[in-house]
């Protein structure tokens, strides 16, 4: 089956391809088929997840896949949320991955409470017009460092700790991430969702 992915960043189009194997589904990215980023103004993650989804279904006549995620600070009251791609540019910086993770350090100095949950929602749909839109989401709980550590990965990665690896999403193996960050944990919901609704397959 071939799915366009309403996303054009290239690190959530390497997981999601891998961790949509199983299915031997094709993930097309929407800028290959030169389809433009769709507006994202809502608050929650899943209507955002879903006005992608829509929004690259509509205009590629395939089924869509989404992925609205970000960074949920405890000590800010959930923030950046939605608003995580976009955290940097609040203190001057560029939009961007490293940009972000500096932003965050900086703003963070001085806080004790370093708590925090990545946050991935995901939806599919079958058509535009899918009535029924699969929906999946995956949380993790993690402490934000005070340095950088580790290297693999892309986005929050390397301060995003994993008290139970002793080691932040940057220090571990893909495969070992794929397995428990909250993208991770969204796709497998989500590969039972499909194979039950889509696919009319047992789950293994």
């Amino acid at each position: 089956m071939k799915i366009v992915l309403a996303s054009n960043n290239a690190g959530k189009l390497a997981e999601l391809q891998t961790l949509f194997a199983p299915l031997n589904m094709s993930l097309v990215p929407q800028s290959a088929l030169n389809i433009p980023e769709a507006p994202e103004p809502f608050r929650t993650f899943v209507e955002n997840a879903l006005a992608k989804a829509r929004h690259a279904a509509q205009l590629s006549g395939l089924p869509a896949l989404a992925d609205d995620a970000g960074l949920c600070v405890d000590a800010y009251g959930g923030q950046p949320g939605v608003d995580t791609a976009f955290y940097a540019t609040r203190f001057g910086y560029p939009k961007g991955d490293d940009t972000n993770v500096t932003a965050l350090l900086e703003q963070m100095q001085g806080i004790a409470h370093r708590r925090a949950a990545m946050v991935s929602t995901l939806v599919a749909l079958r058509s535009a017009n899918d009535p029924e839109p699969l929906i999946a989401v995956g949380r993790v709980v993690v402490e934000i460092t005070h340095e950088r550590l580790g290297t693999n990965g892309f986005g929050f990665d390397p301060v995003m700790f994993l008290p139970a690896f002793g080691k932040t999403f940057a220090q571990l193996p893909a495969e070992v991430k794929n397995a428990h960050s909250h993208r991770g944990r969204a796709a497998q919901a989500m590969l039972a969702l499909m194979r039950e609704r889509w696919l009319d397959t047992p789950t293994a």
